[in-house]
């Protein structure tokens, strides 16, 4: 078992036994690096890894940079020239809390996050932690254009009127909860059991996040805000091991790719079909906690009929300022969207999706074994199907109330289900997920 280290972000840290590093593959026997392709990489990372007041070394051999708040990857935006950041928190939505009698009763513990601190240090005051990015981290995308970007998808989810914002084409399926249309949402929020499903090829994925939305899929101007984790084996930081990260994803109108070469600049106007990228790797989210490592793992992960740990995410915006905020926990500010980046979400929200979704590339000529959630249908209940529990949004008078409303959504339900229900203690929940490939999902 690798070391853990107890960090903070979007994060914590775990690696199972039989993971393994690949940071020292040698590349071309895989593709040929040339001289050129090298030297622009470079350049690209010369211009995403800002130069650190100190850097500290993580179990994981991550190097992670604290870089000053205003040198930060989030302010090369373009919109961002002369962003100032907020120094005032916002006011987080009043919400109503779980006794410790319930969470006992529930026989549910927090996962920790992981924290950016190693070796007995941390990054100093006045400073964000910034994973940074290594040259092995581009070569497993598949190219520099791709590097850092949640996979696209190429054919919109064919949906009625009033279904989910999602899109299934490309081999994306999802199990998921969503609301309905409305004009009074200004944030949401979930407590999301965390599990370490198992990957089948590289570069598929399983998430598991909260989507909070506005726009259209049917035009190109939808926004997005995504956060949560996902289990991916390489292609975004170039790990085999077993490691479930925590992400923050914005897709908008108004997505920026930094790179020093325009060919690979980013401006996007496209509904899903080019923006988003994951964590720090395109500029705009803007980092105020010094201590939390956007992009490391999350530790402890749930035991099948064993400990069940789960992560609380609430995503909203200022009523003050207009920045959409996320909050880690039941009270730790990790940072924010600024308004500047969005046309819709500049408002409100219409729509939230709570769930997963998983890349199904069908690589063997047959549906992926890709797990979602823990791997287990939803009917397989606690302890061994995954769960979302008390799903709430934030209303116009930045109060969580319970989304009591929802419909639920799975493309092939032989592959991956859900199922939704509520309680006193979980309010509006549901446990979703499978295994992928079995004898009735082919």
């Amino acid at each position: 078992m690798l070391p853990r280290l107890l960090l903070l972000h979007l994060l914590a840290v775990f690696y199972c036994n039989s993971g393994r590093s690949v940071l020292g593959l040698n590349y071309t026997k895989y593709r040929e690096v040339g001289e050129l392709r090298l030297a622009r990489i470079q350049k690209h990372l010369d211009t995403l890894n800002k130069p650190p007041v100190f850097s500290i070394e993580s179990p994981d051999g991550d190097i992670i940079d604290c870089v000053h708040k205003r040198k930060q990857p989030a302010l090369d935006h373009p919109l961002l020239k002369g962003h100032k950041i907020q120094r005032v928190p916002p006011e987080m939505p009043k919400m109503r809390s779980m006794t410790k009698e319930e969470q006992e009763d529930a026989n549910v513990k927090s996962a920790n996050t992981s924290k950016s601190e190693g070796k007995g240090q941390r990054c100093p005051k006045g400073t964000v932690p910034v994973r940074r990015s290594t040259v092995h981290d581009v070569l497993r995308a598949n190219s520099l254009y791709d590097f850092g970007k949640k996979q696209r998808s190429n054919v919109p989810l064919a949906r009625r009127a009033d279904a989910p914002d999602v899109v299934s084409g490309n081999g994306h399926e999802h199990a998921i909860a969503y609301t309905g249309a409305s004009s009074e949402i200004y944030g949401a929020k979930a407590t999301i059991n965390v599990w370490d499903p198992q990957i089948e090829v590289i570069n598929e994925f399983s998430l598991s996040q909260i989507w909070v939305l506005s726009g259209s899929f049917d035009g190109s101007d939808l926004n997005s805000i995504e956060a949560g984790w996902q289990k991916m084996t390489t292609h975004l930081y170039g790990y085999e091991i077993s490691k479930a990260l925590i992400l923050i994803l914005v897709r908008s109108v108004r997505s920026f790719m930094v790179t020093a070469d325009p060919v690979y600049s980013l401006t996007g106007r496209d509904a899903y079909q080019a923006t988003g990228c994951y964590n720090l790797l395109c500029s705009g989210f803007v980092q105020t906690n010094s201590r939390i490592a956007i992009g490391a793992a999350i530790s402890p992960l749930s035991a099948f009929e064993g400990s069940q740990f789960d992560v609380t995410i609430v995503i909203w915006k200022d009523p003050k300022l207009g920045n959409w905020w996320m909050g880690f926990g039941e009270n730790t500010l990790v940072g924010y969207w600024p308004a500047e980046l969005f046309t819709h979400l500049a408002d409100r929200a219409t729509m939230v999706e709570w769930g997963g979704e998983v890349v199904n590339s069908r690589a063997s000529g047959e549906h992926t074994s890709t797990q979602m959630g823990s791997g287990h249908f939803a009917e397989d209940g606690f302890g061994k199907a995954s769960y979302f529990r008390n799903l709430e949004i934030v209303d116009s008078d930045n109060s969580l109330i319970s989304a009591r409303d929802i419909s639920t959504l799975a493309e092939n339900t032989n592959c991956y289900n859900i199922k939704s229900s509520s309680n006193t203690q979980w309010g509006t929940y549901f446990y979703y997920g499978g295994p992928g490939r079995n004898p009735q999902c082919q």
